[in-house]
């Protein structure tokens, strides 16, 4: 998230450029939950949204925290800026790259084969931006689906 925003979002008075710190979404993003909730249990609670930003909001309404400066990191803060600038939300939700069950992408090879695999539309790496339109048709494999067992 943008640094410059982030005290309009969470009860963070302070930078969190490492992902290490989480912290309460304000109460004015959060959202209310109805009588149901009590009585719903592991998975159903979490497709509950908690928040204007439910991909990011814990069950407790907290949020691990990584903040962009313009001043280490000019471009991923431009990308969000502009982002912001669309949306009026200075974030973007920051993921590990892997399908469940599957280790984390480790080489452009491996990011273009998750890419091509799922229903991702558009791949960036480093400045090529590869749109899933655009890319030679592939036969659309699922074995790969068994190589991993889920956890």
């Amino acid at each position: 998230m943008l640094v410059e925003h982030v005290s309009e979002w969470f009860a963070l008075d302070r930078s969190s450029p490492y992902m290490l710190v989480v912290a309460p979404v304000l109460p004015e993003r959060r959202l209310a939950v109805d009588q149901h909730y009590d009585k719903l249990f592991g998975i159903a609670k979490l497709n509950v949204p908690r928040s204007t930003v439910p991909a990011i909001t814990h069950v407790d309404y907290s949020a691990r925290i990584q903040t962009v400066h313009r001043e280490t990191n000019a471009r991923y803060h431009r990308l969000i800026s502009k982002f912001y600038e669309r949306t009026g939300c200075p974030m973007l939700v920051n993921s590990s790259f892997n399908v469940r069950g599957e280790p984390i992408v480790a080489s452009p090879a491996d990011a273009y084969r998750c890419f091509m695999r799922t229903e991702m539309d558009c791949l960036v790496l480093g400045n090529c931006v590869l749109l899933k339109e655009q890319q030679p048709e592939q036969e659309r494999d699922t074995a790969w689906k068994e190589e991993f067992a889920l956890d």
